[in-house]
């Protein structure tokens, strides 16, 4: 017979998938969250090693829950889409995050700037974008930082305020509407939102309509 005194406990270890709080601050931080997110998902649609998720727990100690953070958005290289994450274990799937980006506001701002920067830091994210949509605290609105010889060291910023992202080739930039707009540095194309994707396909089937009634009209004379 074994004595169970012989036998190691095995401690279960709970990681939480959430903390109870909002995705959030505001409709405004949503909508700019759910756009970018969206908009990465689509431009690496087709990338099978390219994931993209946002406002998930992010787990970087393994045995320490306290470990944890929460970015709006973080994009990784080299792990497949799925399956489907509940949270994100580094230890488990092996890559870093190579972007964060961060919603930001006036009560999140010292966690943004401090804690969050140090962990994405110590992580090696090659680079850590700030979004301020209604200008609470940072100026200018967006701030980005990139990874050079193991610290981060501010990405300068172009005159109307852009910055360019080198890991994924895009330029991020801030708009009138407190939206930050993503543009692909090689083709100077847009990326969409999916509620602008959905506008132009509506004015595309009204022109459609428009003249077949036009069509059906000169048929009729």
């Amino acid at each position: 017979m074994i004595s169970m005194a012989a036998i190691p406990l095995q401690r279960v270890i709970h990681y939480p998938e959430s903390d109870g709080e909002p995705m959030a601050e505001t409709e405004i931080h949503l909508d700019v969250t759910i756009d970018l997110i969206q908009g990465l998902r689509r431009r690496y649609r087709d990338v099978p090693d390219v994931y993209v998720v946002g406002n998930m727990f992010l787990y970087y100690v393994q045995g320490d829950p306290r470990a944890v953070v929460s970015p709006d958005l973080f994009l990784v290289r080299g792990v497949p889409k799925t399956p489907r994450r509940r949270i994100y274990k580094l230890w488990e799937e092996g890559e870093a995050p190579s972007l964060v980006i961060e919603v930001t506001s006036d009560s999140t701002s010292d966690e943004d700037t401090g804690k969050k920067k140090a962990i994405y830091e110590r992580l090696e994210v090659e680079e850590y974008f700030l979004f301020d949509p209604l200008g609470d605290y940072l100026k200018p609105p967006l701030q980005g930082y990139r990874l050079v010889e193991g610290r981060y060291r501010p990405i300068p910023a172009e005159p109307d305020g852009s910055l360019r992202s080198l890991t994924t080739g895009l330029i991020l930039r801030p708009e009138a509407d407190s939206r930050l707009r993503m543009v692909d540095a090689e083709t100077g194309e847009p990326i969409l939102s999916d509620s602008e994707i959905a506008d132009r396909l509506e004015a595309a089937e009204a022109e459609l309509a428009r003249l077949k009634r036009k069509a059906a009209g000169h048929r009729g004379k």
